[in-house]
């Protein structure tokens, strides 16, 4: 009864999207497309039948006689289970979006088109080794295969009435640059951020800003010097900035966004020496946008003497964390500067033409058309540098070229692929080495007891400039010699301590030769977990698991410190209610879980504090360029300076406030009125992290028509994490999957994620892992006892 009634408020739903848009499902149709677990279908290409054997959670173990007989195979479940978001993938990285809906999407295909990544996607296809470019191929034949056999493709394809094109090898290749584009391009507003500041602030105010490091990354680094270390406050030069600030600069207010949610990732990985049966384990969860789907795809391949389990990218035939009972691996962002604007000089009599060498060149040009749903086409006219193309947004009214690895075919490729047919440390390093792609942290465990890390993705080498600002490269005298030697990249193999560490954070000094970045995530994640690998008694899968969820945030500390600093006896005579507030913060117990009281003050009550702090001095950038937004991920380090301090003369809006304690109050007090506001159904001496923090993992679908949210999306389940916890969660951004392998007993693996293996809303593997992921309760890696069997079968021969 209960699956009944489910059925019919899915059709009522889609009944109903029918109605409004014209176009829709029907019963039938979802039936139809519900994806097939069972029996027999034929399957081009295949030299050999193919069992898929499928779990209780639809993990599909693949089964296969040779590998481009698996690789098919993966491709023929990733579309059964994933195909619209596949299509939505390649979509966005291509720029046709717009096809499919309308207006809305003309920005981000327009963006897609400057860069070129179709161009970039097809050249890269054609200059793969032949071997890989036959993986990827069979990869698209097991992708076609799906979509010209299915009875009825899912419900997004006929509400928005197309039908997707074959799949081909560069579809792969967008989808990886897809991944590319959300890794390292958030490099460009840091440019465009960094220039403004250098244009409009004085040098000691520019450096005191952005730093690159804080005190929890001090102390893993062991206080080595960093490129852009800690500075003094530059009173003169703040106190300046301060004076030219008035009421008039309200207007400009919003040049300060916190930079929270920057795409990361947990690793870690403990030797043998560290446990009490010499494995090495292996621990990985990558942090990124969550929506329904889940980004991930779990699969389990065997074939020949290959048996590897892990998650990949639907459209993109790579285990990229796993393990093939050999070796365990998994990755972190490497957050670093892989981006360059190049400031162009152009002709001042031929605006077509750009100084190079001394002399003026012609812009290359390429005209693109975007199709726009229901609305006319957009033709937009794209010019090309020998650096790169042209964005379409000048920086500072000067146009400036895009040199970016992303866009370089020679940095891309599918090395990767054959890290799940490594058996040792000394195989799978220059593997990764020689692997491009985004420029990643890769942790390595073996079935020895060993351990590694070293990085994947190109390294540019710069010369005249160190990439921070937008600099001429037309007199030669700055620009990228090419890239590190793969051979040449860092690597840490079995460190004495028995522990490798990374979490997205500065893992360089400046006694390191080139200069991989400046915004590194803060230090604390890092900190916590080296932390706890040296007081945990017992190093097990179950320990390390345990740790993936710990929710305990030192970072925060300051801030309640901060606050009951303020929340004196003499101020409670004047506001009793301050007193309740104190007893609320006093309250929190350290860490970020859902019946935690207090912490969602003390975030709301940073968010506040930055601000109110740096807009007066930030002004004038924004005047300078009404998009500047001041978003650095150190921003604590000196605001917490300053607000140790408190320098007098610094003091925002004097003329209100006598001292920085009063400051700091109504700071306080503003961040506890918004949070009553946003929340007002909840009293405020009982309002949780947990009422604050809660999971909007949606479908796309529902964005733009809420109502199908309640069938589409996942549910509003309150979470525990925090952007400064190891386990980080929130409410469209988190941990994407937690895994935890050991190579010699793979057996005993975890890996949950997310929602579920389907993106079919009918389906029950549509979201049944979704309470696993927000209870933090283990699923095992490999997949469990055969509920489902498919045979995928050689085409056969017609006579």
């Amino acid at each position: 009864m209960k699956k009944i009634r489910s059925i019919v408020l899915y059709l009522t739903a889609f009944a109903s999207l029918t109605i409004l848009i014209g176009l829709g499902g029907t019963y039938w149709l979802l039936q139809e497309s519900m994806p097939k677990l069972n029996g027999e279908v034929e399957l081009a290409g295949l030299a050999e039948p193919v069992t898929v054997d499928s779990d209780e959670f639809g993990i599909p173990a693949v089964h296969a006689e040779n590998r481009l007989d698996a690789i098919r195979a993966l491709g023929y479940l990733s579309a059964r289970d994933r195909l619209f978001q596949m299509d939505l993938m390649r979509r966005k990285t291509a720029g046709r979006l717009a096809e499919i809906f309308g207006e809305i999407a003309v920005d981000s295909d327009t963006r897609a088109r400057t860069l070129g990544f179709n161009q970039v996607s097809e050249k890269t296809a054609t200059q793969l080794p032949r071997r890989h470019k036959r993986f990827l191929d069979a990869y698209a034949e097991g992708v076609n295969s799906y979509i010209e056999q299915t009875n009825a493709l899912t419900f997004e394809f006929s509400v928005l009435n197309y039908r997707p094109s074959p799949w081909q090898a560069e579809d792969s290749i967008l989808v990886m640059l897809g991944m590319f584009d959300t890794l390292t391009g958030w490099a460009e507003r840091e440019e465009r951020m960094l220039t403004v500041m250098e244009k409009t602030l004085p040098p000691d105010l520019l450096a005191f800003l952005t730093p690159d490091t804080d005190r929890f990354t001090e102390q893993l680094q062991d206080y080595r010097e960093s490129s852009r270390p800690a500075r003094p406050i530059p009173l003169a030069s703040m106190k300046a900035a301060l004076d030219q600030y008035s009421s008039d600069a309200l207007k400009v207010a919003g040049a300060v966004q916190l930079h929270d949610t920057l795409p990361g990732s947990n690793a870690w990985a403990v030797s043998g020496k560290k446990t009490q049966d010499g494995r090495a384990i292996l621990a990985n969860d990558m942090h990124l946008g969550i929506t329904v789907p889940n980004l991930w795809y779990r699969i389990e391949v065997h074939y020949t003497e290959t048996h590897a389990s892990g998650v990949m990218l639907p459209g993109v035939p790579i285990i990229i964390a796993g393990s093939n009972k050999h070796l365990a691996w998994g990755a972190t962002n490497l957050s670093g500067d892989f981006l360059d604007l190049v400031s162009l000089e152009i002709n001042p009599e031929n605006s077509n033409e750009y100084r190079v060498d001394g002399g003026w060149q012609r812009f290359e040009q390429r005209h693109e058309i975007i199709a726009v749903k229901g609305g006319d086409s957009r033709e937009i006219t794209v010019k090309q540098s020998e650096w790169g193309p042209v964005a379409s947004e000048p920086l500072m009214d000067n146009l400036v070229a895009v040199r970016w690895t992303a866009l370089d075919p020679k940095a891309i490729n599918i090395e990767l692929i054959d890290l799940e047919q490594n058996r040792t440390l000394e195989q799978a390093i220059p593997t990764i080495n020689q692997s491009g792609g985004p420029q990643l942290n890769f942790l390595l465990a073996d079935k020895t007891g060993r351990i590694a890390w070293t990085l994947m993705g190109r390294i540019p080498k710069r010369y005249g400039n160190d990439g921070s600002v937008s600099r001429s490269w037309a007199d030669g005298s700055a620009g990228w010699n090419g890239y590190l030697n793969p051979e040449s990249l860092p690597r840490t193999i079995d460190p004495p301590e028995g522990i490798l560490v990374s979490a997205n954070d500065r893992r360089f000094g400046k006694d390191y030769p080139h200069l991989i970045g400046r915004q590194f995530a803060n230090g604390y994640r890092a900190y916590r977990i080296t932390e706890r690998l040296g007081q945990i008694e017992i190093l097990n899968e179950q320990t390390m698991f345990a740790l993936q969820l710990d929710s305990k945030s030192e970072f925060y500390q300051f801030y309640q410190q901060l606050a009951l600093s303020v929340l004196t006896p003499k101020n409670f005579e004047q506001e009793p209610e301050l007193a309740e507030l104190r007893g609320y913060l006093q309250a929190w117990d350290g860490n970020a879980d859902r019946d935690s009281l207090g912490f969602g003050l003390l975030v709301e009550f940073r968010k506040q504090l930055a601000h109110s702090v740096f807009e007066p001095f930030l002004s004038a950038c924004r005047k300078s360029d009404r998009n500047f937004n001041y978003s650095w991920t150190y921003i604590d380090t000196p605001l917490q300076r300053i607000l140790t301090e408190k320098p007098v003369e610094l003091l925002p809006d004097p003329a209100r406030f006598q001292d920085w304690d009063k400051f700091i109050l109504n700071q306080l007090k503003k961040s506890l009125g918004r949070l009553k506001n946003l929340y007002p159904e909840a009293s405020f001496p009982e309002l949780t992290w947990g009422k604050i923090n809660r999971a909007q993992y949606r479908h796309p679908f529902s964005r733009v028509l809420p109502w199908v949210g309640r069938f589409l999306d996942m549910p509003t389940d309150p979470l525990s994490g925090c952007p400064y916890c190891v386990r980080v969660a929130g409410p469209d951004f988190g941990a994407s999957e937690r895994l935890v392998v050991s190579p010699r007993h793979v057996d005993e693996g975890i890996l949950h994620m997310p929602g579920g293996q389907s993106s079919h809303p009918l389906s029950p593997h549509y979201r049944d892992q979704q309470a696993y992921w927000v209870e933090g309760l283990p699923i095992p890696l490999q997949a469990g006892k055969t509920e489902h069997r498919l045979i995928l079968q050689p085409e056969r021969k017609s006579e």
